[in-house]
């Protein structure tokens, strides 16, 4: 049985044989032959050229908080790590001698108040006395004048002397008073200033922040942050809220980084990127760096960035919108004249040549001798000849 089906198979495969065998090969057995190669489309997109510099984050600010007047920790309510308000009171110091000499100028500006009021009193009583040398002076005057040789020379010119006399007491007098009021005034500013230094026994954070170290504790005597470059500091105060990144800009491309320009900040320890804005530049170059300092802020309000962190910031230094363009590696030719290999519509090599743009790192602006939707070779070119057929294979999704 099993001969026999044999038999009937070869007898149809002979005149299947006798047919097809007459005919000429299909050409898609020819077109198998042509190699396979790489190809992507030229898109319209926009292209950033973008540079990396590596900076360290560092405090917006960062102060060491000293005592203004010396005395002893009386209580310090703070210590590492604590997020603190600004305008809390951090420590508070005891200066007993304060007291003491807040009293005396506040005596010494009553004793200069009852010296005004002394001289007050001196002024109308000389005033007084002057009002009536004067009205004696004038009426022996007129009756000199009316009644010549009735009073004598000498009684007039006597009543004169005085009224003269009394005139000058008057001014004085209120020079004494004005010198008095001076005193008060000095007195007042003695209180004034007295207060003020009463009140420095409180420290208070002069802006919200971390305290990064504590220097002082209770009991200790700290010395006045005025006295001496020694002194020794209450706490470290550090604003994190908002970080820096101190940039050193190269020469070469200074000129194409401005004022608010947005920066994208990649920090290696938490995997995570962040925004900040180009703040403040030097606008000039360091001589022995060829750099130019530039300050990028960085938003931190949840304090999860921490100075001293290692940040990479990503500078767009040029942006080109809706330009055409094609992979990198599609580029070939030489500098003057860059080319490409182009697969035309009868999937056949051909050498383009073409105008070049902004390049970025795996992106080229093609300016002119491409079209949209051109398909240009990216894989290897080894073996590739202009004028041969290839089997184009997009690739990249684009």
């Amino acid at each position: 049985m099993r001969l026999a089906i044999a038999g009937i198979t070869a007898s149809l495969f002979a005149a299947l044989c006798s047919v097809s065998c007459s005919r000429t090969p299909i050409p898609l057995a020819a077109a198998a032959t042509d190699p396979v190669v790489a190809v992507e489309r030229a898109v319209f997109e926009d292209l950033t050229r973008d540079e990396t510099l590596a900076a360290e984050f560092r405090p917006y600010q960062e102060i060491d908080v000293h005592a203004k007047v010396a005395g002893y920790v009386k209580k310090i309510y703070v210590d590492v790590g604590d997020r603190v308000k600004q305008g809390q009171t951090l420590a508070t110091l005891e200066i007993p001698e304060m007291a003491d000499e807040l009293t005396r100028v506040r005596a010494a500006k009553g004793r200069s108040s009852s010296e005004v009021n002394r001289m007050k009193e001196e002024v109308t009583r000389v005033e007084a006395a002057h009002n009536a040398a004067h009205i004696t002076f004038e009426r022996l005057e007129r009756v000199s004048k009316t009644r010549p040789n009735l009073i004598a020379a000498q009684e007039i010119d006597d009543a004169r002397a005085r009224d003269q006399s009394s005139e000058a007491q008057i001014s004085a007098a209120k020079a004494a008073l004005e010198s008095a009021q001076q005193q008060v005034d000095v007195g007042q500013a003695d209180v004034q200033k007295t207060i003020t230094m009463n009140a420095y026994a409180t420290i208070t954070a002069p802006f919200a922040g971390v305290v990064t170290h504590r220097y002082a504790d209770t009991g200790a005597m700290v010395p006045a942050g005025t006295s001496s470059a020694n002194t020794m500091p209450i706490i470290k105060l550090s604003q994190n809220s908002t970080l820096r990144l101190i940039l050193p800009v190269p020469e070469s491309l200074s000129a194409r980084v401005h004022r608010g320009d947005s920066v994208r900040v990649e920090v290696p320890a938490l995997t995570k990127r962040f925004t900040g804005k180009v703040t403040r530049m030097a606008d000039s170059v360091a001589m022995n760096t060829r750099t130019m300092e530039t300050e990028i802020d960085v938003p931190n309000p949840s304090l999860e960035l921490l100075p001293g962190m290692y940040a990479k910031a990503v500078l767009s230094i040029d942006r080109r919108v809706h330009v055409l363009t094609i992979p990198l590696s599609a580029l070939g030719g030489t500098e003057k004249q860059p080319s490409v290999y182009l697969v035309d519509r009868d999937r056949k090599i051909r050498v383009q040549p073409v105008t070049i743009g902004l390049e970025t790192a795996d992106r080229v602006q093609i300016e002119s001798g491409l079209e949209e939707g051109a398909q240009v070779v990216t894989g290897p070119r080894g073996g590739l000849a202009p004028g041969q057929s290839v089997i184009p294979k997009l690739t990249g999704g684009k």
